[in-house]
């Protein structure tokens, strides 16, 4: 497939800087199939659009703070951004200005403040998308613990302007620190909604996938089969399974993002509980698991998108269209959509 074919105009006045508060104030474009037009609604009202023998699936991994504003011995600024912890206890990274950073490097805080004796060690360059091997030495084995003391969280390259309150970049739900990006469809959940979704009968469970920054980047290949798609870990625990496993009397799937679907479907296509996966949903791939997303409006000419094109088909440009006329948020921060398969395309 072409990767224009995935391309659209934003508008930049159309992405979202700040969250809607309340998170469940959200809008919600509710596709309706092909041929009729969509519902306007909002997440508030999303008990009343699932099914009593419904799963609804959240991505439960918390958004640690990544992003560390670090001195050379000579003074000079470099910023590290962690993007994933290794075994054996270093950081795969990306360092700015990395050129200017050699190798056995070691870096401090910029900022005063109780930091105590945190020190990043940047090591050698691994590949060709610069990513770097990183230690970070505080005091302590837990380098949660230190990234607590002067890191922060990393907001996408889109959003400008800081948050008052961190938290408002988690969802209600996230247990499990990991994730360099919020599985931002969870963003928009309260727990009241997810109390109505119960009393209704819908069943929710979570899974776990550690977003990583390969979310960000746009396709730059001509054809979309082309694109490396990057690794993210995932888990699908127990009692999850139990539930998707039984027999739900013709209820749904309905997965709250796109990191739900990866992790489920990369569960489906191996048969492995728990791993490393670089599953790239696009084209013609069947679904075999999950049946509604619920999702954000996607940056254009993404990896994220072909999902979308995957399970809705072309139809996804009326869809977006839509929602640009009628003044959706898009990205990050931006409104929502209930999507359901195009029924003449493979997912069931």
């Amino acid at each position: 497939m072409d990767a224009a074919e995935l391309d659209y105009d934003l508008p930049a006045s159309a992405i979202a800087q700040h969250p809607v508060e309340p998170r469940d104030a959200a809008r919600l474009l509710v596709d309706q199939g092909p041929g009729r037009a969509p519902e306007h609604r909002t997440v508030a009202a999303l008990a009343d659009l699932l099914d009593p023998a419904d799963v609804l699936v959240v991505n439960d991994t918390r958004v640690i703070p990544a992003r560390l504003h670090l001195r050379k011995a000579t003074g000079g600024a470099v910023e590290v951004l962690l993007l994933e912890r290794r075994p054996e206890g270093w950081w795969e990274a990306l360092v700015k200005p990395s050129r200017r950073v050699a190798p056995g490097s070691v870096l401090v805080p910029a900022a005063d403040g109780p930091s105590g004796d945190v020190r990043v060690e940047v090591g050698e360059v691994l590949g060709a998308d610069g990513r770097r091997r990183v230690t970070v030495h505080g005091g302590t084995d837990d380098d949660l613990a230190v990234l607590a003391q002067v890191g922060e969280v990393p907001l996408p390259p889109y959003i400008h302007e800081p948050l008052a309150d961190p938290e408002r970049y988690q969802t209600v739900f996230a247990r499990h620190p990991g994730s360099v990006a919020a599985p931002t469809a969870g963003l928009h959940l309260t727990d009241a909604v997810l109390d109505r979704c119960r009393a209704r009968g819908i069943t929710v469970v979570a899974v776990e996938l550690v977003v990583g920054l390969g979310t960000f980047r746009p396709i730059t290949a001509d054809r979309v089969e082309d694109h490396p798609m990057h690794a993210e870990r995932y888990r699908i625990p127990a009692a999850t399974r139990q539930v998707l496993q039984a027999d739900r009397a013709g209820g749904r799937v309905v997965a709250v993002g796109t990191t739900v679907v990866r992790a489920l479907e990369s569960w489906a296509e191996t048969g492995a509980d728990e791993g490393d996966t670089r599953l790239f949903i696009h084209g013609d791939r069947p679904f075999a698991v999950v049946d509604r997303l619920l999702t954000n409006f996607h940056v254009p000419r993404s990896s994220l998108l072909a999902l979308v094109q995957a399970l809705v088909g072309p139809r996804w440009r009326d869809l977006y269209a839509e929602a640009l006329a009628e003044g959706y948020r898009f990205l990050s921060f931006g409104d929502a959509m209930l999507l359901r398969p195009d029924p003449a395309g493979p997912p069931a």
